[in-house]
């Protein structure tokens, strides 16, 4: 029968789907389906004897009023003509009602009725617009609640059970669910959780069954709390009983034992029938929970939080819930009395129900998540009763107990930690920091569940910055955040042991933290950068508020300067330790103290100061000395005592300090205490000295119960009878007493605190303090997505951080754990960067380049393969690299450890070709072929020979294909698959690093890293030594030379902040080297293109760029000379590109030496000259500057023999040319300056010309007579055609004397003294020197009349025409100077008597001229003075003979060309 019954219930439930689609069928079709159901119930019920035998005896017996209503209904089922929604569902239901409260029926008719009214709730025909539904809601509730039925089976107990489950499921889950009141809504979570217990005794279908629906419950009340207006305190106010104010609810649960009657409770199964029944119990009362054997009730009577019948009654909302939630941490009160200490790790008890109950509320906070903080019952509840029972079970031995705990802690951070501040702060400490840290007893698996825990919260962004906000930066709270940082860095270190799960785990917390930072960065305001803190002078800051919590603007400088504050205070606390005075002088030094000292800010500071040694603080508050009171006193006034026991007072009090040996000193301690508890918690205490007398009393006590040393302990009675008429004279009640007694004898009252900054364990008496505290203490912060504080929190963690992850980086062995770890490198670079801390990112290049092993390669197996196979060294070396590049401006001492790999890379052949590329356009870099060797500017010719070239083995191939050959002698090997794969990898690998773009990229660097970078380039290089550097250092010079030279090409805006260093560079280079190298050729062509790149750019350094090509100069003679031809071909194109921006004499000076002396140079002559030509021809680039200089050069190479004569004539012609630029500037100077500007202007000028001419005298000498004779025409030129230059007339006598007289007496004695072999066809050169003398001399004529000395000057003409009538050439006399003389002697007599220079004079002493010139003449040519002056008859031809003179000197004049 049992069977059947069973197979009824399974039918009812198969068919509720199809039953359920009629749900949208027409009229009929529901009234179809509720027929069926009364069948279906009657058909079980006639089953039945006692049904079935009364209905079918035909005797006169009515039937059964429950038959007989079902059938009424029936009856009216198909003639009902109203709308089902206008019905009232009373009318169809309570038959069915009816059936489930009869306590006749069995569990078979039960179920099916169950099944029926599940059925019909499941429908839509019941929401919130059907007549008459809150009636009928209630009705299903009081119902199925009281179900009552008669047991015969275990199997149909359960079935009705789960049918109970399922329809008041389907009650709260129907649309009109909102109408059941709170009191409906406790009844039927009271009843469920009764189903619950009660199927610890069935199977374990019905207990997960049961269990599912209790959470399915919990869900559906609690989703509707967002929908709940706040209208408690409204309701609140009709109900007149509830007198209790909301924040200070009594929450002593009081723990009985009863043990339920069987008709309430379990049915015994002893072969009897017995009847089952739910009964509600009274308002708002939930239920008795039972665990293991005993049954423990959590107190429905005077405990628990009540409400009037008003409010029971309305629409379910807040009311319901407080007592369902309420109900719910009651379940975990189960072990109140085993005390929170360490002790309770030892729990003994089943896990379950606490799971189960941990498990129920975590759903209640999901959904009602932050609607709990604008209902102060509820929020109350949390904040209290929750949080203190999720600390105690925190340190369960269970895992998943402690699991548990972590996701409520979790789900309340998430919806509600602005009111949770204080309670997660202590969760931290005394849960997570204790177990995680895997002290105090922990086992692994707990430590594991509190890191992971620990995990997940760093996994929210914002909750390190909030733990740092409000907690590190709180002068009164615990540095949580730094506990958590150091705990997960220290927890990362693999300490003498290989990498475990716990291991990465807290990495991956490390990490998330990290990662939060640097996408807070992405989100802006790095840029609000504050200042160091500092404090000017002191103010009392213990109390202070910030003015608005919720403005960064306000709360960020506000919680920066606390934690100054707070930092200063630890170091004052350090000194208070070793000296009292001292510490307390210091802190008055910090401004922490004022000047005088007060109580009351000393006080503060022994209250709120973390560290302190509590027996020095002890000692300093029960001293006799006035001031020491006065603290001791303010130090009382601190403590909050409001509605506190005594003991727990007093266990508060002596937490803060270690209470003094001597009776006095305890004394002056109890007296303050006492009057301060008496001040706020009178309670039945008379007066401040009964407080005082009961205060010592407990200390004696303690002392008694809890000192090994006394043996005969005092009992409750001793202890009453000590007590007695201490309250003002008369007796304190004896319950009061007796509690007090019991309270200390359980737990001691520790007068030895504990030293140190352990994390402490959680006491009753702390937590009382802490919810008073958490009424006082500064709102929570909540954090915006904006990087505030994230500078400060990361120089705190930055160094164990970077520690962690490079230790676990090295032990790791899988290829995701490497990510991780690339992942946290990459964002500690990011923050460092953008908060400016070099000093990290340093320290984090260094760590990462030991992992590339490029560094510190490993011996033995060949470096690139071993590279190839290595993957950790391969994302080491992105990484590196990839911070180069995007980091770079923040590195500093980091480019010495990256210049390492980088030179490791290229002595491997590794790196790409244009590493050391300047980025500049190629046509400007190509050489031009044929010229030598071509300059290298990349790395392409000078160190990555092509693939094919048998060179050292730098190109990638070439080192491969060398790497794999086993000897030279022996053919080459095929290199394997494996090795090819390596090879490629890190080809890959290279690539990825983007090495070139350092350099290249260098133009966008902060100057300081600028700087770095140079001066690491330059360090890498090494000294440069004279001639006995190894190939190898050599190759490493020159290459950090070309990186040099590109980062300065690439910077040429900030040349001169690089200039210094690279000049000192080149020049050690230049001067430490003798033979001709690499390192030296690169070093001045380096310099070379420098200058050429720059010039334009940079007027400013000019001159310094130029003089530093002096260091060309300075080369060894050898080394000079194999690379003279490439050097002018160099300063040729410089001096073409940038001769207009060259405009100083020193410069000048520079480049004129250089192509000086290239003259002499077979092989740089050509192109010497050709610079010298382009500054030169029609005076392009002449300038005043550098006249004198080019005029110098040009000499240099009209004298220099190298190449054809015909290029030293060229020379002349640009020396000859140069006139018209002096004759051009001078009239320029006349129009545009003052008069005593130009005649200065005139002056330099003049100076020029007379070096002109004297260079020009100089080359008049040259053996080549093609040379010779030019030069002296070019000379004459100069001399003659000098119109528009007024040059002064002394500079003509200084040129007679240096220039004219003096090549005239050089010529002579050259070809008097040398042979005709060496100066072939002197006579010719004589002749020309002759014309020159005698032509200069008329033109001049005027202009030298005006010297005082003409006389003496016209004597020296006349002397040397006399010596060149005399000269033997060859050793005879010159036919053509014969001739030459007179005539020209005789042309210039007749100008000067035509001039009227030459006449006898008859006054006194007038005649000296006269006289010495025909004195002169007569040794010359006797018959001249009669061929010129005639016997003088007749005056009048004079004037004849003067024209005819004229003539003559015209003709003399005319004819000089022709004669040349």
């Amino acid at each position: 029968m049992g069977r059947l019954k069973l197979q009824s219930g399974i039918k009812a439930i198969e068919e509720e789907p199809e039953d359920c689609e009629s749900a949208n069928s027409p009229q009929f079709a529901i009234g179809c389906m509720i027929n069926s159901e009364i069948g279906a119930v009657l058909a079980v019920m006639r089953r039945n004897v006692r049904w079935g035998g009364r209905y079918m005896s035909g005797d006169d017996q009515l039937e059964h009023s429950l038959i007989q209503s079902l059938k009424a209904l029936r009856r009216q089922i198909f003639s009902w003509q109203h709308q089902w929604h206008s019905m009232n569902p009373t009318v169809y239901l309570q038959p069915f009602l009816d059936v489930i409260r009869s306590d006749e029926t069995g569990a078979p008719i039960t179920g099916v009725a169950l099944s029926s009214v599940y059925k019909i709730l499941t429908l839509d025909v019941l929401d919130l617009n059907t007549v008459n539904v809150e009636d009928a809601m209630h009705l299903v509730v009081d119902a199925v609640t009281s179900c009552r039925f008669e047991v015969t089976d275990p199997a149909s107990e359960e079935v009705v059970l789960m049918k109970i489950l399922q329809v008041l499921l389907a009650c709260l889950k129907s649309k009109a669910s909102v109408m059941l009141s709170n009191q409906h809504v406790c009844t039927i979570v009271n009843t469920c959780f009764r189903v619950v217990h009660q199927a610890g005794t069935k199977g374990e279908l019905l207990q997960r069954i049961a269990r599912h629906t209790m959470h399915e419950l919990v869900r559906c009340i609690f989703s509707h709390l967002q929908d709940v207006d706040n209208t408690e305190c409204s309701l609140v106010t009709r109900g007149s009983s509830i007198k209790q104010d909301v924040g200070g609810m009594d929450n002593n649960y009081s723990l009985g034992t009863k043990s339920l009657e069987n008709g309430n409770g379990t049915s015994e199964y002893d072969g009897q029938p017995s009847s089952v029944s739910f009964s509600s119990n009274a308002a708002g009362g939930l239920v008795t929970a039972v665990m293991d054997e005993n049954i423990l009730a959590s107190g429905n009577g005077k405990d628990a939080i009540s409400y009037d019948m008003q409010l029971m009654t309305e629409p379910y909302g807040v009311p319901c819930m407080v007592e369902i939630f309420h109900f719910l941490c009651s379940l975990l009160n189960v072990v109140e009395h085993m005390g929170m200490g360490p002790r309770s790790n030892t729990i003994a008890f089943d896990e379950d129900v606490p799971l189960f109950a941990l498990g129920l509320i975590n759903s209640a906070i999901e959904l009602g998540g932050p609607s709990i903080r604008r209902h102060p019952r509820l929020l109350s509840l949390v904040q209290d009763e929750l949080f203190r029972n999720l600390m105690q079970f925190g340190l369960s031995m269970s895992p998943l107990i402690l699991s548990m705990v972590c996701s409520v802690v979790l789900s309340l951070y998430h919806h509600l930690r602005s009111e949770l501040k204080l309670q997660l702060e202590a969760f931290f400490s005394c849960v997570i920091l204790r177990l995680a840290q895997g002290r105090y007893g922990a086992s692994y698996q707990q430590q594991e569940v509190a890191m992971e825990a620990l995990v997940d919260f760093c996994r929210q962004k914002a909750f390190m910055v909030e733990m740092y906000a409000n907690l590190d930066c709180d002068i009164t709270c615990s540095n949580v955040f730094e506990d958590l940082a150091n705990l997960l860095s220290k927890s990362a270190f693999p300490v003498n042991c290989p990498l475990s799960a716990m291991h990465i785990l807290a990495l991956d917390g490390l990490i998330a933290v990290i990662q939060g930072m640097a996408e807070r960065i992405s989100n802006g305001s790095v840029s609000l950068e504050h200042g160091p803190v500092t404090l000017e002078e002191y103010t009392p800051f213990w109390m202070v508020k910030c003015d608005n919590y919720s403005d960064p603007d306000h709360w960020v400088p506000f919680v920066r300067r606390r934690k100054y504050i707070k930092r200063r205070l630890m170091i004052g606390a350090d000194h208070f330790n070793r000296d009292p005075k001292k510490g307390l002088e210091f802190l008055q030094g910090t401004h922490l103290l004022p000047d005088k000292l007060d109580p009351q800010s000393v006080a503060c500071f022994f209250r709120y100061t973390a560290g302190l040694d509590k027996n020095l603080v002890g000692d300093f508050l029960g001293n006799h000395d006035e001031f020491c009171v006065q603290v001791l006193h303010e130090f009382a006034g601190t403590f909050d005592f409001q509605d506190m026991n005594l003991d727990t007072a007093l266990r508060l009090f002596l937490e803060t300090f270690r209470l003094p040996g001597e009776s006095q000193k305890i004394q002056r301690v109890l007296e303050a205490f006492s009057e301060r508890y008496y001040e706020q918690s009178p309670q039945i205490l008379a007066n401040k000295d009964a407080a005082l007398l009961l205060s010592y009393s407990l200390i004696m006590l303690n002392t008694d119960q809890h000192n090994v040393q006394v043996k005969k302990k005092m009992t409750e009675e001793d202890f009453i009878r000590n007590n007695r008429h201490i309250n003002g004279g008369n007796d304190l009640p004896r319950e009061f007493l007796s509690e007090l007694y019991h309270a200390i004898c359980k737990n001691e009252i520790r007068t030895t605190p504990e030293q140190g900054s352990g994390f402490p364990e959680m006491t009753p008496s702390r937590w009382i303090d802490l919810m008073h505290k958490s009424n006082k203490t500064a709102p929570f912060i909540v954090s915006d997505s904006r990087a505030h504080l994230d500078r400060d929190m990361f120089a705190i963690m930055s160094g164990p951080t970077i520690a962690a992850i490079s230790v676990v980086f090295d032990h790791a062995e899988l290829e995701d754990v490497y990510q991780t770890c690339i992942d946290g490198f990459l964002a500690v670079a990011k923050i460092s960067a953008c908060h400016h801390l070099e000093d990290v990112l340093d320290d984090l290049v260094v760590s990462l380049c030991k992992f590339t092993t490029l560094v510190t390669p490993s011996s033995g197996e060949e470096p690139v393969l071993a590279f190839g196979d290595n993957t950790k060294a391969r994302m080491a070396t992105v990484t590196v690299f990839t911070i180069a590049n995007r980091y770079g401006d923040f590195i500093r001492a980091g480019w010495r450890n990256i210049l390492d790999c980088i030179l490791k890379l290229h002595k491997l052949g590794l790196l790409p070709a244009r590493v050391a590329s300047d980025a500049a356009d190629d046509s400007e870099i190509s050489s031009e072929p044929g010229h030598g060797k071509p300059l290298t500017n990349s790395l392409s010719s000078a160190h990555m020979a092509p693939m094919g070239t048998p060179r050292r083995s730098s190109g990638l191939m070439g080192r491969f294909s060398q790497l794999l050959s086993l000897d030279t002698e022996e053919p080459r090997l095929q290199p394997t698959e494996q090795q090819l794969a390596a090879h490629q990898r890190t080809l890959q690998t290279i690539q990825k690093c983007h090495i070139d773009s350092i350099f290249t990229e260098s133009k966008f660097l902060q100057a300081d890293s600028l700087l770095q970078l140079a001066r690491a380039l330059i360090w890498a290089a090494g000294r440069p030594q004279k001639g006995n550097s190894s190939p190898e250092d050599e190759d490493t010079a020159v290459f950090c030379l070309e990186l040099l030279i590109a980062i300065t090409l690439n910077n040429r805006d900030r040349i001169g902040l690089l200039w210094q260093g690279v000049y000192e560079h080149i020049s050690n280079i230049v001067q430490s080297t003798v033979m001709p190298c690499a390192l030296v050729e690169k070093a001045v062509f380096g310099l070379l293109r420098i200058c050429q790149r720059l010039l334009p750019y940079k007027e400013n350094l000019a001159d310094e760029l130029l003089r530093s090509l002096q260091l060309v100069l300075k080369l060894d003679a050898r080394v000079a000379d194999a690379y003279c031809e490439q050097i002018t071909q160099e300063v040729s194109r410089l001096v073409k590109a940038n001769a207009t921006h060259i405009r100083s004499q020193m410069g000048w000076r520079t480049i004129t030496s250089l192509l000086s002396i290239t003259a002499r140079h077979p092989e740089a002559s050509e192109a010497g000259f050709d610079a010298l030509l382009f500054i030169m021809s029609e005076g392009a680039y002449l300038m005043p500057a550098n006249y004198v200089l080019c005029v110098d050069a040009a000499r240099q190479f009209a004298e220099s023999r190298v190449g054809q004569a015909d290029r030293s004539v060229r020379a002349l012609d640009l020396m000859a040319g140069s006139v018209a630029c002096l004759a051009r500037w001078a009239q320029e100077a006349k129009e545009a300056m003052g008069e005593a500007e130009a005649v200065k202007t005139c002056q330099d000028i003049g100076e020029m010309w007379l070096r002109l001419v004297q260079g020009l005298r100089k080359v008049c000498l040259d053996q080549r007579e093609e040379v010779r004779n030019h030069a002296l025409l070019s000379l004459q030129m100069c001399l003659t055609g000098v119109d528009g230059v007024h040059l002064p007339h002394g500079l003509w006598l200084q040129c007679f004397d240096l220039v004219i007289f003096t090549v005239l007496d050089d010529l002579l004695e050259i070809a008097q003294g040398h042979s005709q072999k060496d100066y072939r066809n002197m006579e010719g050169t004589l002749v020309l020197a002759l014309k020159l003398l005698s032509k200069v001399f008329l033109q001049l004529l005027h202009e030298l009349l005006q010297l005082t000395t003409f006389c003496k000057l016209w004597l020296g003409v006349l002397s040397r025409m006399e010596k060149y009538l005399k000269v033997k050439v060859r050793g005879k006399r010159s036919e053509k100077l014969q001739e030459l003389v007179p005539e020209l002697l005789k042309n210039t007599l007749l100008v000067m008597k035509t001039k009227g220079v030459l006449v006898q004079r008859t006054a006194l002493g007038g005649d000296s001229l006269w006289e010495l010139t025909w004195l002169h003449v007569n040794n010359i040519a006797p018959s001249l003075q009669s061929g010129v002056f005639p016997d003088q008859e007749s005056m009048q031809s004079l004037p004849n003979q003067g024209e005819t003179g004229e003539s003559l000197v015209s003709n003399g004049n005319n004819s000089a060309p022709n004669e040349q």
